[in-house]
Parts: C-alpha cells; sequence; structure tokens
C-alpha cells in the first residue's frame, strides 16, 4: 500500500515539476518573442530568423543524471539538469547573438545563473554556440517558484553543423571514427569563415548604407540654402 501511495506521490511531484518547465518555456518565448517585435516593428531590424523550444525527455533527463553520477529522483532533476526547458535563438550573424544576450541579461526579472561562451571558446569538436542558464519567476497558487531554462544562441551556419554533428555523433553511439571526427572539425572552421566574411559583408553593406543616408541629408540641405539664396 505505501508503495503505492509512494508512486502516485512521484507521479504528481513529476507532473507539478514538469508542468513549472513548461510555464518557464512559455515566459522566456513571450520574451524572446516581445524582443523579436521590437526589432522588427520600431528598429525596422530583426536579427532573429527563428525560435526553438524543447522540454527534454524523461529517458534524457534520466540518462544524464546517471551520467554524472546522481540518483535518479525529481529532486536532483530539478538540481542537477539545467536544461530541462530549452530555447533556441538563432541568428544572421555573430554580433546579433550578442546584442540578443545582452538584451535579455537586462531583465529584471530573468536571473542569469550561467553564461558558456562558446564562440570565444570553442568545444573540441568545433562546436559554436552561446548558452545561457536563466531563472525566471513563475508564479503559482502557492506562491513564487524559480525555474531553469537554459537558452542557446547561435548562427544559421552554427546550427547547420550542429544539427548534422548531433545526427552523426548518435549513429555512432558519440563515438564516430577519427577521420569523421576530422572532417567535421574541418567543417565547423569551415563554418566560422564563413560566419566571419557574411558578418564581414553585412557591415560593408550597413556602412554605404549610412553613406547614402548622409549623402542624400547632405543634397536636401544644400537644395534648400540654395531656394532661399534666389528668393533673396
Amino acid at each position: 500500500m505505501n508503495s503505492q501511495s509512494n508512486s502516485v506521490d512521484n507521479a504528481e511531484r513529476w507532473e507539478s515539476a514538469m508542468f513549472l518547465y513548461h510555464a518557464a518555456l512559455k515566459n522566456v518565448k513571450t520574451k524572446i518573442d516581445i524582443l523579436n517585435g521590437e526589432f522588427k516593428y520600431i528598429h525596422n531590424y530583426n536579427p532573429i530568423e527563428h525560435v526553438k523550444s524543447r522540454i527534454k525527455s524523461p529517458d534524457s533527463i534520466m540518462r544524464k543524471l546517471q551520467k554524472n553520477n546522481h540518483e535518479v529522483n525529481i529532486k536532483n532533476m530539478v538540481q542537477y539538469v539545467h536544461d530541462i526547458a530549452g530555447v533556441r535563438i538563432i541568428c544572421s550573424f555573430v554580433s546579433d547573438i550578442y546584442k540578443i544576450s545582452r538584451m535579455l541579461m537586462l531583465q529584471s526579472d530573468m536571473d542569469i545563473v550561467q553564461v558558456k561562451d562558446y564562440i570565444a571558446q570553442p568545444k573540441p569538436n568545433g562546436y559554436k554556440s552561446l548558452h545561457l542558464i536563466v531563472r525566471v519567476p513563475i508564479y503559482m497558487a502557492s506562491g513564487m517558484v524559480d525555474t531553469k531554462v537554459e537558452i542557446q544562441i547561435r548562427t544559421i551556419a552554427m546550427d547547420f553543423w550542429a544539427s548534422l554533428e548531433h545526427k552523426i555523433h548518435y549513429k555512432f553511439d558519440g563515438q564516430a571514427p577519427e577521420h569523421i571526427a576530422a572532417d567535421l572539425k574541418e567543417c565547423a572552421d569551415i563554418v566560422a569563415r564563413l560566419d566571419a566574411r557574411m558578418l564581414s559583408l553585412n557591415d560593408t553593406v550597413q556602412n554605404a548604407n549610412r553613406e547614402r543616408q548622409i549623402s542624400f541629408s547632405g543634397f536636401f540641405v544644400n537644395t534648400e540654402g540654395g531656394s532661399s539664396d534666389e528668393e533673396e
């Protein structure tokens, strides 16, 4: 009887915990949607290409706890697994990644738990991305509960590489042959050069637009000045 009661209690605690992660995911996605709308409608610029989100599966949570030598229970899940709720922001350029992360960090109701900059310091396999672990307040009938969400921010090119690397990694159960790992690392280097080249190209276009706007402004100023001289 006690065993059945414990099972019911654990199931209820699991449901409560997962509800919090779903709510935290909605909270963070709303913040990102608002930032995206501000860029689009006010600044006439959209650094966010698209946003993905997911809740980690029970099997994945269990494997992560076991991999890090933690007993599988809800307390350890909440304490040690930081990426149960995850959001991935895909950007056009590397500069957009840091722009968005700074804006998120300035939000007063978002507590930054951890920052891992794999762009400045890529993983040995070539993986690049900016990871933020944040805590957001979820208001329940019983009170406020701080809940963690992982936010990954990367470029389109980084995301393309990471998606393929992930598939290859699991095809070989995490032990890809050395020549495939070397090829993936070489592809990561190519992706880094592509991102740098596209950013440089974007900067060139932006500078050209600014110069053109200044030129047009000067033209209208000179025209107005000339017309007033003629009237005199």
